[in-house]
């Protein structure tokens, strides 16, 4: 089991950058796999990131790509969405998840555990 908490979300103005952070706890998260995810207002769920157990392979959704950064600290049970270039269509509740696997997926259905979510919104 594992427990996951996104923070770092809030109002940004389009073109400014925003940190999320996803603080894992249970059993460490050096045994899973992570990932972003998001859900704009009215819409599904939609991928963002993802990345290994290790860390050594990101994934970017077409949308984020150039613009958005995942990374994870294992020593420290942290994973990071670290957006820059905003832009309003990246009002979201983002979510971070997890799955007991090396590599992670595009795949909502393929994770686990997911946190509570966290909003960001870009002004225009």
């Amino acid at each position: 089991q594992v427990q996951l908490v996104e923070s770092g979300g809030g109002l940004v103005q389009t073109g400014g950058s925003l940190r999320l952070s996803c603080a894992a706890s249970g059993r460490t998260n050096t045994t899973y796999a992570m990932g972003w995810f998001r859900q704009p207002p009215g819409k599904e769920r939609e991928y963002v990131a993802h990345i290994s157990r290790s860390g050594s392979s990101t994934y970017y959704a077409i949308s984020v790509k150039g613009r958005f950064i995942i990374s994870r600290d294992n020593a420290k049970n942290m994973v990071y969405l670290q957006m820059n270039s905003l832009k309003p269509e990246d009002t979201a509740v983002y979510y971070c998840a997890a799955r007991p696997y090396p590599l992670g997926s595009s795949s909502a259905k393929e994770y686990d555990y997911w946190g509570q979510g966290t909003q960001d919104t870009v002004s225009s």
